[in-house]
């Protein structure tokens, strides 16, 4: 049976968007909020805030441009731990929104990319979720990840993959 689009994003796009807005509730980063929100890996590199943006944006414009319809406007202003949570929140919440059935054929749409300077890609939907937008996503995400944990957070592989809960084999 072959796997749906819906299948291979939402789940895995909200799962992730879920954790890393719990990153930033660990009692370490409260405590550096003030810090960490413009905390970079490298000086040439965007900073915390921008990473958050960034991996709402590629989740929200990727499935909305699977799903053939308008992602939700979401200006780049966050400057705040709980304003970062809000965004993903409403990442996540228009990600459920689409169905299934709105992504029924998405592996055969066009997918047209721009960038400002006016280059860009042309995808069929499969190629521009596998070769693009989650790879793009999860540079995002792991980058956040990795600011926090070059910043001196406690977090680690677990915190990563808190979607997953406590292991479902346990030795007798």
């Amino acid at each position: 049976m072959p796997v749906s689009i819906h299948a291979i994003t939402v789940p895995l796009l909200v799962n992730t968007l879920a954790d890393m807005r719990a990153w930033l509730d660990k009692a370490d980063a409260k405590a550096a909020e003030a810090s960490l929100v413009e905390a970079r890996l490298i000086e040439d590199m965007r900073p915390l805030t921008a990473q958050y943006q960034m991996a709402s944006d590629s989740a929200k414009n990727g499935v909305a441009r699977l799903a053939g319809i308008e992602s939700p406007a979401m200006p780049d202003t966050e400057a705040s731990f709980a304003e970062l949570q809000a965004r993903c929140d409403k990442t996540i919440a228009f990600i459920q929104s689409i169905t299934p059935a709105q992504l029924d054929g998405a592996e055969t749409r066009e997918v047209v990319l721009k960038f400002p300077n006016g280059r860009g890609y042309r995808f069929e939907g499969l190629d521009y979720v596998t070769r693009f937008m989650l790879p793009n996503f999860f540079f995002h995400a792991t980058t956040a990840y990795a600011i926090l944990r070059a910043q001196g957070i406690q977090i680690g592989k677990p915190d990563f993959l808190a979607h997953m809960g406590p292991p479902n084999i346990v030795p007798a």
